[in-house]
């Protein structure tokens, strides 16, 4: 297993995630999405397994100062998440091509 927690250090999903993977002594990588950002290749890897609609986090501040609420194209979509890496949903779990988003002990189950 190749795990990878793209996270933020406050958010409580995140400590969960990795406390589920501590507690199992299943090495994982921490990544601080607001420090590092997911690269592009690293973002189409997550959106195979998880749709890039469901990535962007509504909520945030600069959602609707960015008019994504507006925004139709992937594409644009997927550039403005690169750049602003605060609008991503987070923990994205990653092992190798598989990823989830939020906390979900049941399918990282089913990695062991």
């Amino acid at each position: 297993m190749n795990i990878q927690i793209f996270g933020r250090k406050k958010c409580f999903d995140t400590k969960k995630a990795e406390r589920y993977f501590k507690e199992r002594s299943i090495k994982y990588q921490f990544i601080d999405i607001d420090i590092k950002g997911l690269s592009k290749g690293e973002l189409n890897s997550v959106k195979v397994s998880v749709p890039i609609n469901t990535l962007i986090n509504i909520s945030s501040k600069d959602y609707t100062k960015l008019n994504l609420d507006k925004i139709r194209s992937i594409e644009i979509k997927e550039e403005i998440l690169l750049n602003n890496p605060k609008l991503i949903k987070t923990p994205i779990v990653r092992n190798g091509k598989l990823a989830t988003l939020g906390y979900k002990n049941e399918i990282w189950q089913k990695w062991e």
